[in-house]
C-alpha cells in the first residue's frame, strides 16, 4: 500500500513539473525578437505598398539587395528567385542568433496584421521553420507525390513567405549554391520533402493559411472583412485570418485590389486614410514654379462639342506658359475647330505641336509621338493625355491629378445617366473588361478615394520620370491584338507600374459619340437624345433653370408668359442652319409640306421636318417647355404633340409681319431667335 501510495505521489510529481517546463520553452516572444527581411533591387509602386503597409504595423524592416542588378530571372512565367537565397544566406550570417526572421517578397505583398499576431501564430506551430503553403505546385509537378499530407489544409510550399528563427534558417540555406536564376522554391522543396532534413530543420507549412496567403490557384477562398475600422482578407474556407497576403504568380491584380483596403487605406469608418499622404502640393508656388506638362489632345473620330472642349480647355486653372500642346487630329471635319483655337489662343501656351489629317498618321504613332514629346523634353515632368471625347467640368483637374503625386492618375468621369467610365475595376482571364465587385459603389460615390486599377482610358496624367525607366520603350501602344489603351495599360502593368484613378472630386464626364452624324452645319444641335447634358448647356438659357425660383417669367398681356430659353449660340445656330439650308416657302396659302396643301395664315418658313429636326424639336418641348406649361397652368398636362414646327423669317421689304389670327393650337411656342434692338426695331402699337 505505501508503495503505490508513493508511485502516486510521485505520478503527481511529474504532473506539476512538467507544465512548468513546457511554459519556459513556449514563452512568449517579443515584437523585439523579429525581423522582417527582404530582397528588393528596386523601389517600385509594389515595394512603397509594401512599405507603407509595414510602417503602419510598426515591423522592423531590412532590405538586401538594394541598387543591385536582378538576376533573379522573370519567375511570373519560369523558375527563378534563386538570388533571393544568395543574398539571405549572406544576410543571415550578420544576424543575432535569437533573432526570428520573417522573410518574404515585397514588390507584391502586404501586411493584414502586426507582429504580435504573426508571432503569437508561429509559436503556436511548435516549429522552427513555417513556410506558406500553397494549393498548386510549382515549379516541379512530379515531386507532388513526395509532399506530406495532411488532414486539412494546402500541401505545397511556397517560397513567397516563411518565418523561424536564424539558427534554424542558417542550417536551411548552408547548402546553396545555386545560381541567381535557379530556382528558390524548388531549392527550398527539395529540403522540404527530404523527411531527415525537414526534422533536423523542424519544417513546417502554414496550411490553413493563418500567417500567410498566397492568392494564386486561391483566389475563391478570400473575401474582405471590414470590422472595428480594419480590414482583414479572411480565408473562408479554412476560417482564419492571415497576417501577410501575397499575391503571386498571375494574381497582381488582385493583390492591387485587396490593398485598396487593406489593413486600413480604406474603411467604412474613415473613408481613404491615405489619400492625403506623400502629396505634392502646388499651392505657394509661383507660375514658374509649376511642373512643366505636355497636354496630348487626340481627335480620332467626329465628335460633338469639340469647339466647347476647347473653350473648357482655355478655362483650366493652370499657368498656359507652363504648358505645351501636341494636337492630333484625325478628322478634317474638326479642322476648323482646331484652327480657330490655335488661331485665337495657342500663342498663350509655351509650345504646340499639331499633326492633321493631311499627315495620315495612324492612332498608335501619334500616342507614342505624344509621349515622346514629353520624353525628349529635359523640363516636362508630366504628360496629360486627353480624347477629345472628354468634358472636364473641373477647372482644378490637373492641378488635383498632379498634387495627388501618383506615376499614373486619372480623373474618375463617368457618361451621363450610365455606370459607363474611363476605368475598369477588374480584367477577364483574357484580358478585357470585367466587373469588380466594388465598381459602382466607387462609380455612383458610395466609396470615395484613390484607386489601384488595372486599366484607364480616355484622360490620365503620366509621370515623365516614367517615360525615362519603367515606360522608357518607344512603343507603348502596341500589343499583339489589343487596342491602344489596352495595350499601354498591359505595357504599364507588366512593368509593376501602378495606376489610380481617383473620385474624391466631381471632374466631369464622357461624351457618347454614337450616332453622330456630319451632314450639317452645326451638327451639336442634334445631340439633345445622345447627349443631353452637353446640349443643354451649350443650347439652353443659363436662367432657364432660375425661372421659377427668381420669378423670371414676365407677362406682358394677359395668358401671354415671357421667359429665357435658349442661349445666343442656340439661337444663333438654328438661325445659321436654316439660312444654310436656304429652301425657304414663298409664303403663299398654297404648300404641298402640309396635310391637305393648304396654309390659312402663310409665312416665309423652313419646317423643322424639312432639316430632319422634327423629333429633337418634339423632346424640346416635353423637356423645357412641357413643365413651365404646367406650372402656368395647373391641372393641365401636355405631352407636347405639335405637327407643325417651323422657323419663320420676316424681313421689312418681304414678310415684315404676321397678322392677328386664330389658329387650333392649345398653345403657341414662338421663340425669338434674335436680339431685340441689336437685330431688329420695335414698333409698339
Amino acid at each position: 500500500m505505501r508503495a503505490f501510495s508513493l508511485l502516486i505521489l510521485a505520478w503527481m510529481s511529474l504532473l506539476v513539473v512538467l507544465p512548468v517546463i513546457r511554459c519556459k520553452e513556449q514563452r512568449e516572444l517579443s515584437e523585439g525578437n523579429l525581423l522582417v527581411v527582404t530582397v528588393a533591387t528596386k523601389e517600385t509602386d509594389g515595394f512603397r505598398r509594401f512599405m507603407r503597409s509595414a510602417r503602419h504595423f510598426n515591423y522592423t524592416i531590412k532590405v538586401l539587395g538594394r541598387g543591385e542588378p536582378w538576376k533573379g530571372g522573370d519567375y511570373m512565367t519560369e523558375p527563378g528567385g534563386g538570388q533571393k537565397v544568395r543574398l539571405l544566406k549572406a544576410g543571415l550570417q550578420e544576424m543575432e542568433e535569437d533573432k526570428v526572421v520573417l522573410f518574404i517578397d515585397s514588390y507584391d505583398v502586404v501586411f493584414a496584421s502586426g507582429p504580435k499576431e504573426l508571432l503569437k501564430k508561429f509559436q503556436q506551430t511548435r516549429h522552427k521553420v513555417v513556410f506558406s503553403a500553397e494549393t498548386l505546385i510549382w515549379p516541379d509537378r512530379h515531386l507532388e507525390d513526395k509532399h506530406p499530407h495532411f488532414r486539412e489544409g494546402k500541401r505545397f510550399l511556397g517560397s513567397g513567405g516563411f518565418i523561424g528563427y536564424v539558427p534554424n534558417l542558417k542550417e536551411m540555406v548552408a547548402d546553396w549554391t545555386g545560381e541567381d536564376s535557379d530556382s528558390d522554391q524548388l531549392f527550398f522543396t527539395k529540403i522540404y520533402i527530404n523527411p531527415e532534413k525537414r526534422k533536423s530543420i523542424n519544417i513546417t507549412l502554414d496550411n490553413r493559411c493563418r500567417m500567410f496567403h498566397n492568392l494564386h490557384g486561391s483566389l475563391d477562398e478570400v473575401v474582405l472583412k471590414f470590422e472595428d475600422g480594419q480590414v482583414r482578407a479572411r480565408n473562408v474556407l479554412y476560417d482564419t485570418l492571415p497576417v501577410v497576403i501575397h499575391g503571386n504568380g498571375p494574381t497582381k491584380l488582385q493583390i492591387n485590389y485587396l490593398s485598396n483596403y487593406i489593413p486600413t487605406v480604406w474603411t467604412f469608418e474613415t473613408g481613404c486614410s491615405v489619400c492625403l499622404e506623400d502629396l505634392r502640393p502646388l499651392s505657394g508656388l509661383k507660375e514658374s514654379e509649376y511642373p512643366l506638362v505636355v497636354i496630348g489632345i487626340f481627335i480620332q473620330q467626329p465628335t460633338p462639342f469639340v469647339s466647347v472642349f476647347f473653350e473648357t480647355l482655355l478655362k483650366l486653372e493652370y499657368p498656359k506658359n507652363r504648358l505645351k500642346l501636341f494636337i492630333y487630329n484625325q478628322e478634317q471635319h474638326h479642322e476648323v475647330a482646331v484652327s480657330s483655337f490655335l488661331k485665337d489662343h495657342g500663342k498663350e501656351y509655351q509650345d504646340v505641336k499639331v499633326i492633321g489629317p493631311e499627315e495620315n498618321m495612324d492612332r498608335v504613332a501619334s500616342r507614342n509621338l505624344g509621349l515622346d514629346m514629353c520624353r525628349q523634353d529635359k523640363d516636362c515632368e508630366y504628360f496629360f493625355s486627353m480624347d477629345i471625347e472628354v468634358v472636364l467640368k473641373n477647372k482644378d483637374t490637373l492641378k488635383i491629378l498632379i498634387e495627388q503625386n501618383e506615376p499614373i492618375i486619372a480623373p474618375m468621369i463617368t457618361r451621363e445617366g450610365r455606370l459607363w467610365t474611363n476605368f475598369w475595376g477588374a480584367l477577364s482571364a483574357d484580358g478585357y473588361y470585367a466587373r469588380s465587385e466594388d465598381y459602382v459603389d466607387i462609380v455612383q460615390g458610395r466609396r470615395v478615394g484613390v484607386w489601384n486599377v488595372p486599366y484607364l482610358t480616355k484622360v490620365y496624367l503620366v509621370k515623365a520620370s516614367l517615360l525615362h525607366e519603367e515606360l522608357s520603350n518607344n512603343d507603348l501602344f502596341s500589343s499583339g491584338t489589343l487596342d491602344l489603351d489596352m495595350a499601354f495599360c498591359h505595357n504599364a502593368r507588366n512593368k509593376g507600374v501602378f495606376m489610380y484613378v481617383t473620385n474624391m472630386h466631381t471632374f466631369g464626364r464622357m461624351l457618347s459619340t454614337e450616332n453622330y452624324q456630319m451632314s450639317h452645319l452645326h451638327n451639336d444641335l442634334w445631340q439633345i437624345f445622345e447627349n443631353p447634358k452637353d446640349w443643354e448647356e451649350r443650347y439652353i438659357h443659363e436662367n432657364y433653370t432660375k425661372i421659377m425660383r427668381d420669378k423670371l417669367i414676365e407677362t406682358p398681356c394677359p395668358d401671354v408668359y415671357w421667359f429665357p430659353l435658349f442661349s445666343d449660340i442656340g439661337c444663333d445656330h438654328i438661325v445659321q442652319e436654316m439660312e444654310n439650308f436656304g429652301q425657304w416657302s414663298g409664303g403663299r396659302n398654297t404648300d404641298t409640306r402640309i396635310q391637305g396643301g393648304y396654309e390659312n395664315v402663310p409665312t416665309i418658313d423652313i419646317h423643322m421636318t424639312q432639316i430632319n429636326y422634327e423629333k429633337e424639336w418634339q423632346k424640346l418641348l416635353l423637356d423645357y417647355i412641357a413643365p413651365i406649361t404646367e406650372t402656368m397652368y395647373p391641372g393641365y398636362y401636355t405631352k407636347c404633340i405639335s405637327y407643325l414646327n417651323f422657323v419663320v423669317r420676316y424681313k421689312p421689304d418681304e414678310q415684315p409681319l404676321l397678322t392677328p389670327h386664330h389658329d387650333a393650337s392649345t398653345f403657341t411656342i414662338n421663340v425669338a431667335l434674335n436680339s431685340k434692338e441689336i437685330d431688329y426695331e420695335v414698333n409698339e402699337y
